[in-house]
């Protein structure tokens, strides 16, 4: 059984609901107040509901690690048991917040830091700071979900994937990135894709 933390969603929204990704460099006073609605309004489910319900938003921290004008870009490969994700690009390491995420002071860094854990390895300490929001409510799984995009800035280039037979890394430029988020043929992820078309405000909205 696992419980996740959620925001009821006329708890987070007012009656306009924001789509699509929204930063901090461009709606500073939005963006602080849906993150202070989003950490003070909230509280832990079973996840099994809280999937079924769209009344509920459960947050997920979604971490991008920098270095100075690239982001790490993770490939899905084809060891993994869902087809569907096979060759998904994504640049982007998220999760859901769980009860003890909540013992720290900051429940969203001590999840973000948790689920880079997991999946990466990392040669220096890193402090992931929240840059912008994203709800796309256009999808059943978008429906229920609330993400806060957190940036990871690292100097060093030695960043691997710790399940090598699942995950592939690599350090994409920001150009890069940007023809990706504009062709619709790459298999990239649509959280990833919302961020991706607006990568300088994001890397501008996380100063070194």
């Amino acid at each position: 059984m696992e419980f996740v933390y959620v925001v009821k969603r006329f708890d987070l929204f007012d009656l306009h609901f924001p789509h699509g990704f929204l930063s901090e460099q461009s709606a500073p006073l939005e963006f602080q107040k849906y993150l202070e609605r989003a950490t003070g309004r909230g509280f832990f489910m079973e996840r099994r509901f809280a999937e079924g319900d769209s009344s509920f938003k459960q947050l997920i921290p979604y971490t991008l690690i920098v270095r100075d004008r690239e982001v790490l870009l993770l490939r899905r490969s084809k060891a993994g048991g869902d087809a569907r994700l096979h060759d998904k690009l994504s640049i982007g390491v998220g999760g859901h917040i769980n009860p003890p995420d909540a013992r720290e002071r900051d429940l969203l860094a001590a999840c973000a830091l948790r689920e880079i854990g997991e999946e990466i390895e990392l040669t220096e300490a890193v402090e992931p700071r929240p840059v912008g929001l994203i709800n796309d409510d256009s999808n059943p799984v978008g429906s229920v979900h609330f993400g806060v995009v957190h940036v990871a800035r690292v100097t060093s280039a030695d960043v691997r994937v710790r399940e090598t037979e699942l995950l592939e890394a690599s350090f994409a430029t920001v150009d890069e990135l940007k023809d990706f988020a504009a062709d619709p043929t790459v298999n990239l992820e649509s959280w990833s894709r919302l961020i991706a078309a607006r990568i300088d405000e994001v890397l501008g909205g996380a100063p070194a």
